[in-house]
């Protein structure tokens, strides 16, 4: 495979953005602040995905699997760990839950703005490539969707970084 060295080094980056995800909470101590927490819970859940996507192509080269049945297969990983991977993210994080019931409808529609744009050209270009639509650009497709979501990383990071804090505290059951 002629991209292994930039499927690696998409990797490092992502692993940077996990090490910074690390570094934030480490100095944040025990943050109450939802926002927070739920910002570095995203920014290295989606450096692990970029990890996992960047690392897919090259261990399946080395195991001897080429052409599309290579692109197909990391496709589908990418797409299995963006679904359903953040869909369980999603249920285990308390913060998280807190934060998508405190947090207004219109400013999650704000940040949908921003983060939509990117994750649907990620998932229609991993489609694309399972579905063998342009068997020529299968490895360029599938990097462009491991740089989409490395940049959909790196805007989560920057939000997380710049936002002043928010003070949410978890929602009381109804007695």
């Amino acid at each position: 495979m002629q991209d292994t060295e930039l499927f690696l080094s998409l990797a490092e980056i992502a692993g940077v953005f996990i090490g910074f995800g690390a570094l934030i909470a480490v100095r944040s101590g025990s943050t109450s602040d939802v926002f927070e927490v739920t910002g570095i819970v995203m920014v290295v859940w989606g450096a692990i995905q970029v990890v996992i996507a960047a690392l897919i192509p090259v261990v399946l080269s080395r195991l001897g699997v080429t052409g599309h049945p290579l692109w197909v297969v990391c496709s589908l990983v990418a797409l299995a760990i963006w679904w359903p991977g953040d869909e369980v993210v999603a249920r285990l994080s308390p913060e998280r839950k807190a934060y998508m019931a405190a947090r207004p409808l219109k400013a999650r529609w704000r940040q949908e703005v921003v983060f939509a744009p990117i994750w649907v050209l990620m998932n229609i270009a991993l489609i694309i490539v399972v579905l063998g639509l342009l068997p020529v650009q299968e490895a360029a497709i599938y990097l462009a969707a491991v740089v989409l979501l490395l940049l959909m990383d790196a805007l989560m990071l920057l939000m997380v970084v710049v936002r002043p804090p928010m003070a949410v505290t978890e929602p009381t059951p109804p007695s």
